[in-house]
């Protein structure tokens, strides 16, 4: 059996980028840039970020600030050495006309079938809704949008994982009665992009775990899952508690054990993680209890005991939400909020870490 996880292509500093940094060989970092000089927006916030057989392809939402009526789903995709202009695939727009904002886009590629792009649409994220949509030529174009089943969520803000062909397990939350995570799974033999959108509108596709957490030990979200086998899962979550907080699976993501706090600090700022080809796994967060104003990059050899290795902000600003990915070529690309005007991507060597 096969464990696929999002992966992307590495990049070169881009033409429509701007502070594009090469390092030297004594860090990780390989190249610094931003996805774009200019917008039309004046705010930018969770971005995601996906490999495609042709190249990178990233998505985050932009307005005037989050929770606008204004704010829609933008897409860049790599093209050659440099990401192609923003494009809006989305702006919330009701069929009454009514404009509601869009909120966490995830994208991510099957191992047979489109490429998907979750998000959310609502007032706020108690009410909100999701959707997908799918594109057959790598995020150039896209399909109309098709709603989940009512109750289902999909991955709320990261990357989801794929245990075999067809079964893609995602983590999960609410917040409309307290923050609370759950895991939630499609299953389903795919052939072809309309019977992809077929079985994500369909209700018998999705099974969703039990709530994870009692909110009042602790209020969670907007899980990342590692995986260390098919049956050995793990996920990292957010908290208001000050921690990042865990819980861990021995039946592949069938059942969960209780949720416990790391020795990560958290201050309610989401995270991502990956397992690296070489067996380790990095963690991308915020490492402390107050404010966003440093973004750091840990490492574990089994998920229990992290070692922060580098330190990818930490000035004045909000640096936050970050995505994470490893690409076939084995590079690590970050892309994060750099101070909720633009999106930063950041291409790490992990042989370079620790």
């Amino acid at each position: 059996a096969v464990v696929r996880m999002a992966v992307a292509l590495p990049l070169f500093c881009g033409l429509v980028t701007v502070a594009c940094v090469t390092q030297p060989n004594t860090t990780p970092i390989i190249k610094s840039t931003f996805l774009y000089d200019r917008a039309p927006f004046p705010s930018a916030h969770a971005s995601t970020i996906v490999e495609t057989s042709e190249g990178l392809v990233a998505a985050w939402f932009g307005g005037t600030e989050e929770g606008s009526a204004d704010v829609g789903i933008w897409v860049s995709r790599q093209d050659g050495a440099r990401w192609t202009e923003p494009v809006e695939v989305e702006d919330g727009r009701q069929p009454d006309g009514y404009l509601y904002p869009c909120w966490n886009p995830v994208l991510f590629q099957p191992s047979n079938g489109p490429l998907l792009l979750f998000y959310r649409i609502g007032p706020n994220p108690r009410e909100w809704w999701s959707l997908v949509r799918t594109s057959i030529d790598r995020g150039r174009t896209w399909s109309d949008a098709v709603n989940l089943p009512n109750g289902v969520l999909g991955p709320i803000r990261v990357k989801p994982v794929e245990l075999t062909p067809g079964t893609l397990l995602a983590g999960s939350s609410s917040e409309h009665d307290g923050w609370v995570v759950h895991i939630e799974r499609l299953e389903a033999a795919i052939h072809g992009e309309e019977q992809w959108h077929t079985v994500l509108a369909s209700p018998e596709a999705w099974t969703s775990s039990r709530q994870l957490n009692d909110a009042d030990e602790f209020a969670a979200i907007q899980p990342t899952i590692l995986v260390h086998s098919l049956t050995k899962l793990q996920i990292l979550a957010r908290s208001q508690q000050g921690v990042i907080t865990q819980a861990w699976s021995t039946d592949g993501g069938h059942s969960w054990g209780p949720m416990t706090a790391t020795g990560l600090p958290n201050p309610s700022a989401a995270i991502d993680s990956v397992r690296l080809t070489d067996g380790r796994f990095l963690l991308v967060y915020n490492p402390t209890q107050d404010g966003r104003h440093r973004l750091a990059v840990a490492v574990s050899d089994n998920g229990q005991t992290w070692r922060q290795t580098l330190m990818l902000e930490d000035a004045p600003g909000e640096y936050s939400y970050p995505a994470v990915i490893q690409d076939r070529n084995n590079l690590v690309h970050v892309t994060y909020t750099w101070r909720r005007e633009r999106i930063r991507h950041v291409v790490l060597d992990p042989t370079r870490i620790d």
